[in-house]
């Protein structure tokens, strides 16, 4: 089963794979297949799911609240988010005021069919809205009981402390943070991270395979599989293609022997790499057919010997993105149209 960790520091606990719906549910997949993954999740001991508004213009948080009709709801950990254009997408359908995020947490709870969500999150940082104004939207909500916890995504180290100092003078608790991160990807090490180590955020990190290149099934110098991420148009082709050169496919190649001497699958043991990490809450994972999720899984749980993570950071070290500049570039500076 899969093992639980908590989030922040906070009493929450939640499952350290988490189910994870973008590009695939009202989008890469049909209803009934997304319907059939979200429940082998829960076979399988996944208890947390993290969607958004924004993910398939709102269809994908239909789904995900259809799939999981008749659940206990104290059995779940469900995620959402705010920020990005939804719906209509007039003036005030998008970024994170008062109105927006009210219209936006309503809109959430409807489609999922439940009163509160445990966790809501900001999709990105808006530089348009005074982060008083969010904060204090994010503090009401709470108050109300729409949802449990506060948290970000992609914010800078900068945007945290502003944040986490906000919430706490307004009497409640910003958790977490939702940033990519994966053996490949790894701009968060440099100040995020020791941010929030410092103020008590765990990262829920997205993209902890890159796109899928981190599961090895991605061949230097061959044609990306048919119907894989990469030919995605509607979204995840756009995602992967910076991996998607002969320098970073060799090198994740030589993944293959860590992997067999550890008893993992290379993508088990990429999931696992991420989890090395005491900073991450939990690893978010998609699947486009149920028994994708079976091997996954039994990443949960894998306590990866220190030589293990330390050859995967030698196979990785010339491809691997570091920069801690590169989260200034995530939220647009003005809202999107």
């Amino acid at each position: 089963m899969v093992e639980y960790r908590y989030l922040g520091n906070s009493g929450f606990k939640v499952s350290e794979i988490t189910y994870g719906n973008w590009v695939t549910h009202a989008s890469q997949v049909e209803n009934d297949a997304a319907i059939a993954t979200v429940h082998k999740a829960l076979d399988l001991g996944i208890t947390s799911f993290d969607t958004a508004d924004a993910y398939a213009n709102t269809a994908a948080e239909v789904v995900l609240g259809e799939a999981l009709k008749g659940q206990p709801r104290e059995t779940l950990e469900i995620f959402t988010k705010v920020y990005w254009p939804t719906g209509r997408k007039g003036p005030n359908d998008q970024g994170l005021s008062r109105k927006h995020i009210f219209d936006s947490i309503n809109g959430s709870l409807r489609r999922l069919g439940v009163d509160y969500v445990d966790l809501y999150q900001a999709h990105r940082y808006d530089y348009e809205t005074p982060l008083e104004e969010t904060m204090q939207a994010f503090a009401d909500i709470v108050r109300q009981g729409k949802a449990l916890y506060i948290g970000v995504s992609e914010w800078t180290a900068e945007q945290l402390r502003e944040g986490h100092a906000l919430a706490t003078k307004l009497g409640f608790q910003l958790v977490s943070n939702q940033p990519q991160y994966s053996a490949l990807w790894r701009v968060i090490e440099g100040k995020v991270i020791p941010a929030s180590q410092e103020l008590g955020i765990s990262q829920i990190v997205w993209s902890p395979l890159a796109q899928g290149v981190l599961t090895g099934k991605y061949q230097p110098g061959q044609p990306v599989p048919e119907g894989s991420r990469a030919t995605d148009e509607k979204s995840g082709a756009n995602f992967i293609k910076r991996f998607l050169n002969d320098d970073v496919l060799t090198a994740v190649q030589k993944l293959g022997p860590i992997a067999d001497e550890a008893g993992l699958t290379v993508a088990q043991l990429s999931l696992a790499w991420v989890l090395h990490n005491e900073s991450i809450a939990a690893a978010l994972v998609g699947a486009s057919r149920p028994e994708q999720l079976e091997d996954t899984v039994k990443a949960s749980g894998v306590k990866l010997e220190q030589s293990a993570y330390d050859a995967i950071n030698d196979a990785l070290g010339g491809v691997a993105v570091t920069d801690p500049a590169e989260t200034d570039t995530v939220s647009p500076k003005t809202r999107p149209a």
